[in-house]
């Protein structure tokens, strides 16, 4: 057994928060804790989301020391607000942690993107190594989505900043290929990144029936086949075109659209909610082996601009449901990857509101035998990854090494 190692982790999102970033680190924490380590969280004392949103200050969370910081989120109004927010949390957090009287790895990833000038600050004072985990890409997102000029004096410095980050990290840890790309191009750093793909939320040993399912009982009693985009409406996941689509097929009474989560993107769906079109709010972690498993069919989308950029990861909890996809994106990404390997569900592109209605009436008059089948092929990908524990256990394989 690898000897105890003091590990702490930087993270504007932990659990009870919903965000996926949060959950994904916990589990890594809880592992390795199990291992025998000591695990440290410094994160916000407030909803990433929702800033109203108020956590215990101290608490110890399945054997993670988690520690929360106020003033340190104020929500997603606008990009100033959120650069505040992590500006204040990153130097509240390093001040907490320069004092401890032991310091092996400092794990971050990219909520906020400053946390990188924590890591930095903390690796070269208290010698540690530096455990970079990186979910998503910025400024490459807000570049790509418009929302900043390549140019600009603030793109730049985070752009030198992850190049930093990069160089310094003893360990870089991307969640598919084309992230691995984007990252090389900024340094070369090709031997130190490791390729990890994330995993669900819920893996469970038995899914869920439909007629066993309260949540589907309640939001969907009929007969209908659901089709659900779960997660967060964000601009990089946009979901116009389903939409679109759905709003054409009113009329169809075999159908219907579940969209759970939450996100800037949630307007375009309240404001079409109708008799096919149902909008719920982020459902707690201990709903989720019952909402995921009450849709027929998964919708996952991918913004045109975005592989390699952000990573698709609510795929994974639709896959460990045994449920088909729906893929709305390019034809570059690591979804549509995916699908092509394994023939799991069906992939059209943004802005082909015809095609998708095209899809939509396929996936409704398609029999229970071949929905089953693609998501039988879905769920054993999956379980031929190891599961949830098998990603796991990879990822801290690395945390660990050379600490």
């Amino acid at each position: 057994m690898t000897r105890s190692r003091h590990f702490a982790f930087i993270t504007q999102v932990y659990p009870p928060d919903p965000a996926a970033v949060g959950q994904h680190l916990a589990d890594a924490a809880e592992e390795l804790v199990r291992r025998g380590h000591h695990v440290t969280v410094h994160t916000s004392a407030t909803g990433y989301d929702d800033p109203s949103a108020r956590y215990p200050r101290l608490e110890t969370l399945r054997g993670v020391d988690v520690r929360r910081i106020p003033f340190s989120s104020f929500g997603k109004s606008s990009i100033a607000v959120r650069i505040a927010g992590g500006i204040a949390f990153v130097a509240q957090a390093v001040a907490r942690v320069l004092p401890r009287r032991r310091l092996d790895a400092v794990v971050v990833s990219t909520s906020p993107p400053m946390a990188s000038l924590g890591a930095l600050t903390l690796g070269a004072v208290r010698r540690a190594k530096v455990k970079y985990w990186v979910m998503d890409i910025n400024p490459d997102q807000i570049v790509a989505l418009g929302m900043a000029e390549p140019d600009s004096l603030s793109v730049k410095g985070f752009d030198w900043l992850n190049r930093r980050m990069l160089h310094r990290a003893d360990d870089i840890i991307v969640l598919d290929r084309f992230m691995a790309e984007r990252v090389n191009r900024k340094a070369a750093v090709r031997e130190k990144v490791t390729v990890l793909p994330p995993w669900p939320a819920e893996d469970p040993a038995e899914i869920v029936a439909h007629e066993d399912n309260p949540f589907r009982a309640m939001h969907a009693a009929g007969e209908r086949r659901v089709l659900m985009y779960s997660g967060n409406h964000g601009p990089s996941n946009p979901v116009t075109t389903i939409v679109e689509a759905a709003k054409r097929l009113v009329g169809d009474p075999r159908l219907l659209f579940m969209f759970v989560g939450g996100g800037v993107g949630k307007k375009e769906v309240d404001a079409a909610i109708g008799p096919n079109i149902v909008s719920l709010p982020y459902q707690p972690q201990s709903e989720l082996r019952h909402s995921l498993a009450a849709a027929d069919v998964h919708i996952v989308t991918v913004g045109d601009a975005i592989p390699g950029i952000v990573h698709p990861s609510k795929v994974y909890g639709a896959m460990a449901m045994g449920r088909p996809i729906l893929l709305i994106g390019p034809d570059e990404n690591h979804v549509a990857d995916i699908l092509a390997e394994h023939d799991i569900g069906w992939h059209v592109r943004h802005g082909d509101v015809e095609g998708t209605v095209a899809v939509l009436r396929e996936i409704a008059a398609a029999s229970p035998e071949v929905l089953e089948a693609k998501g039988r092929r879905a769920r054993e990908v999956m379980t031929g990854r190891g599961g949830k524990a098998g990603s796991v256990a990879r990822l801290c394989d690395v945390l660990e090494r050379g600490v």
